[in-house]
């Protein structure tokens, strides 16, 4: 049957798959027919991940821990890959603070996870050629690093910013290479990232008044635009952000 999102036969890298998107993503990259690599900090959560993934007798979805802040642990992961298909870069950490509260350590620890590392992982891809020509990179950025800003989200939002004009830049560079390089910018969704202290249960219920949808976003839903980023339907889309947010940015 004709599927211009079909998977099947790629190969496709996936940080932050212990959860939330990046394991959403692992799930329905699976449904289509893609091998899948997943890497993250907690094996034990990388591990309930594959075994929520399909399977068929070709494909040997694989486990490859590691703490990505660490160069040399981003040095080992990429000398043990395959040739890829596909990397979804995911991983990234949530932090709402106002910005009198700012200080270098949290400035390095929210750029370094949302911004440095995608740059210094992609580098090593390449550098490797573990990227087949034609492949796809997906970044996921956020609306914060759009359009949409809000009190004491600055450094969050600000990471993304950086993270998502990096991506012009890849894309620009690695177009000759047949490396595709796009982001995604979701709203809130219903992921562990959006747990914090700072937001009341009124203050979640005004947010969510903010979305035209009324709702929060579901990791799948996320997780079906990158697919598509990911598969031949996008083949001539790169440099491209990609807004999923339930209209949220209409406001």
């Amino acid at each position: 049957m004709y599927n211009p999102y079909s998977l099947k036969d790629k190969t496709i890298l996936v940080t932050g798959a212990s959860s939330g998107i990046g394991r959403a993503t692992a799930i329905e990259c699976s449904k289509l027919g893609a091998t899948l690599v997943l890497t993250g900090r907690n094996e034990i959560a990388l591990q309930e991940t594959k075994e929520l993934l399909s399977n068929s007798s070709t494909q040997d979805h694989s486990i490859l821990a590691a703490d990505l802040r660490i160069e040399e642990a981003c040095e080992n992961l990429v000398g043990q890959l395959p040739m890829l298909d596909g990397f979804v870069c995911n991983a990234g950490i949530g932090k709402m603070l106002p910005l009198q509260f700012y200080s270098l350590d949290v400035l390095n620890e929210v750029f370094q996870m949302n911004c440095f590392v995608p740059m210094l992982l992609l580098r090593l891809l390449v550098k490797k050629r573990k990227l087949r020509n034609p492949s796809s990179v997906v970044f996921t950025a956020s609306i914060s690093g759009y359009n949409n800003v809000a009190p004491a989200n600055g450094v969050y939002g600000t990471s993304k910013s950086a993270l998502s004009t990096y991506m012009k830049y890849a894309a620009l560079e690695l177009a000759g290479k047949g490396i595709r390089c796009n982001a995604v910018h979701p709203g809130r969704i219903k992921t562990p990232l959006i747990s914090n202290h700072l937001l009341t249960e009124e203050d979640v219920a005004k947010d969510v008044e903010q979305y035209p949808m009324k709702r929060y976003g579901e990791p799948s839903e996320v997780a079906h635009a990158i697919i598509y980023l990911l598969s031949d339907a996008s083949a001539w889309v790169t440099g491209s952000n990609l807004v999923i947010d339930g209209g949220r940015s209409l406001k």
